[in-house]
């Protein structure tokens, strides 16, 4: 018998669940006012992500899905891409999002039922939110091959979960991926949770980041709950594919604090002794802790960025609640570039009969 290949997947750590330096800090985590606007967009996500699912409790938004416990990702990814690159996002990614520019306004109207919420004011080639399942992740593919022949120096980072890597689509964005050498970034948040079901059932494979050996990329593991780990790692995986490099898949290990979407109890399918062990390893104490033994962050200054992100929130909150709710005939207007003639009859119809006054989303 002769052995024709060997492979490994390499997992990255650099700061434990107490904040403490496990191995020397990449270059850019030695520099503590670099590690704080990471610290802020955390905190602004998390508290955002608390009101958005108060107005949904409260009838004011439609159902919301938690990033509870796993905004590092997000932020870490996010923060390492260039402006000119390209967001292929799931639904549990506004923390990338409001890091890549989208408003907390635009992400509420989309959550509320109003597309103009993906009609994004700054990032305007990002991706919009994707609900199916692994879909998105053709999406980033085909616009990384785009890149690629118009010879753009730009890379599409794509993010799903990790019952999304049981999908077809993944597999094969990523095969073709590879084939192309084409400019792609998936990461693969892994919060151990599809729904109710563990990952444990997803999968036999010992880790998701040995799926990307498959196809001939290269796949790491990340300690995802550690924002250092997460950029440095996405920040080379990036790097790698502008320059040439091909596709890279990251998994970041997480763990879904809450539940899957404001329509689902978690409750009913796992132990609440397991999620309170897991809040031990959530990253925003973790960087905050880190920062607190540097002498970069104090109560004082947590108190501020407490009280500057509720008033940011609630004032997209009420740029929200204030804006008119779209006319019935909206539903045909993110369809087609032209549409068809049956479509358009149904469209005049809605405009001769649809009541057009109204009060905003609240």
């Amino acid at each position: 018998m002769t052995t024709i290949g060997r492979f490994q997947v390499d997992y990255t750590r650099f700061l434990d669940p107490r904040g403490e330096a496990t191995q020397p800090l990449p270059d850019f985590a030695l520099d503590p006012e670099k590690l704080i606007p990471l610290y802020r967009a955390m905190v602004l996500t998390r508290t955002f992500d608390t009101k958005a699912i108060a107005l949904q409790r409260t009838g004011k938004l439609g159902t919301f899905a938690s990033a509870l416990g796993q905004e590092a990702i997000g932020i870490g990814v996010a923060s390492a891409m260039r402006a000119e690159d390209v967001l292929v996002p799931s639904y549990r990614d506004h923390a990338a999002q409001l890091m890549r520019g989208v408003t907390m306004a635009e992400s509420l109207l989309y959550w509320g039922g109003d597309e103009r919420g993906s009609d994004f004011a700054g990032p305007r080639d990002d991706f919009p939110i994707c609900v199916p399942i692994a879909t998105q992740v053709c999406h980033a593919a085909g616009a990384a091959y785009a890149f690629q022949l118009r010879g753009e120096a730009r890379v599409a980072v794509c993010f799903l979960g990790d019952g999304g890597t049981s999908k077809g689509d993944f597999y094969e964005a990523l095969n073709f991926g590879a084939v192309w050498k084409a400019p792609l970034v998936v990461v693969v948040n892994n919060n151990q949770w599809a729904i109710s079901v563990p990952r444990s059932m997803q999968t036999a494979a010992q880790t998701l980041a040995q799926k990307a050996i498959a196809v001939g990329i290269e796949g790491c593991q990340v300690d995802g709950n550690d924002i250092v780990a997460v950029h440095h790692a996405a920040r080379q995986a990036i790097e790698k594919a502008r320059s040439g490099g091909g596709p890279s898949l990251i998994e970041a290990l997480s763990y879904r604090l809450g539940d899957h979407t404001t329509a689902d109890d978690a409750s009913r399918y796992r132990d609440p002794a397991v999620v309170q062990e897991h809040w031990t390893f959530e990253p925003l104490g973790r960087l905050r802790n880190h920062l607190v033994r540097l002498n970069a962050w104090d109560p004082q200054r947590e108190e501020q960025l407490v009280r500057e992100c509720s008033e940011a929130v609630n004032a997209a909150v009420e740029r929200y609640l204030a804006t008119l709710p779209p006319t019935p005939e909206a539903m045909f207007d993110h369809l087609y570039r032209t549409l068809p003639a049956a479509l358009q009859e149904q469209r005049d119809m809605a405009l001769r009969f649809a009541p057009h006054e109204g009060g905003g989303h609240g």
